[in-house]
C-alpha cells in the first residue's frame, strides 16, 4: 500500500498530468490554425503522452489499494502572442512537472514507501527526455520564428516515432 501522503500527492499529480494533456491539445490546435501540421501533430502526440502518464498514475493507485480522486483542471491557455510562446509555455510546464515528480519521489523516500519510489523512477527518466525535447524545440522555434516552413522541416526531420518502452508503468484501461 502506498503511503497516505504519497497517494494524496499522486492524486494531485494526476490532475497536473490531465492539465498538461489539455494544454498540449490547445497548443496543437493553435499550430493547426497556422497550418503547421508537423507542430500540431507533435503536440497532439505530447497530449496523448500526458494523458497516458495520468492513467499510469491512476493504475498505480488502484494497484496500491489507494483511493483515487480525479481532480478538475483549470482552462488551458488558448491564445498565444506568437509562434514561440506555446513552446516556451510547454518548456515551463515540463520544468514544473519535473519539480513535482522530484517532490513525489522525495515524499516516497521520506515515507519509506519503496514501491512508490520505484514507480517514480520511470517518470524521472521521462522528464529528462521531455525537458530536453522542449528545450531543443524552443531553440529552433525561436531561431526560426519568421520562417514557419523551417520549423516544420526541422520537426519532420528530427521527430521520430518513439518505440514502446517495456519499462513504462501500465496505463489504466489499456
Amino acid at each position: 500500500m502506498a503511503s497516505e501522503k504519497f497517494a494524496a500527492l499522486l492524486n494531485e499529480q494526476v490532475g497536473h498530468e490531465f492539465a498538461a494533456h489539455q494544454q498540449y491539445v490547445a497548443i496543437a490546435c493553435y499550430y493547426d490554425g497556422l497550418t503547421m501540421p508537423r507542430m500540431a501533430s507533435l503536440f497532439f502526440q505530447q497530449a496523448v503522452e500526458e494523458r497516458d502518464h495520468a492513467m499510469m498514475m491512476v493504475q498505480y493507485l488502484l494497484d496500491a489499494d489507494a483511493p483515487v480522486r480525479i481532480p478538475g483542471v483549470a482552462d488551458p491557455t488558448n491564445d498565444f502572442a506568437d509562434v514561440v510562446a506555446p513552446v516556451a509555455l510547454a518548456l515551463a510546464q515540463e520544468k514544473r512537472v519535473t519539480e513535482q515528480i522530484n517532490e513525489l519521489t522525495r515524499v516516497a523516500r521520506d515515507e519509506n514507501d519503496f514501491a512508490s519510489d520505484q514507480f517514480m523512477q520511470w517518470f524521472i527518466k521521462e522528464q529528462v527526455e521531455e525537458n530536453s525535447k522542449m528545450s531543443d524545440l524552443l531553440a529552433v522555434v525561436t531561431r526560426s520564428s519568421e520562417d514557419l516552413e523551417a520549423i516544420e522541416h526541422w520537426v519532420a526531420r528530427e521527430e521520430k516515432p518513439e518505440a514502446a518502452d517495456p519499462t513504462a508503468p501500465p496505463v489504466a484501461g489499456a
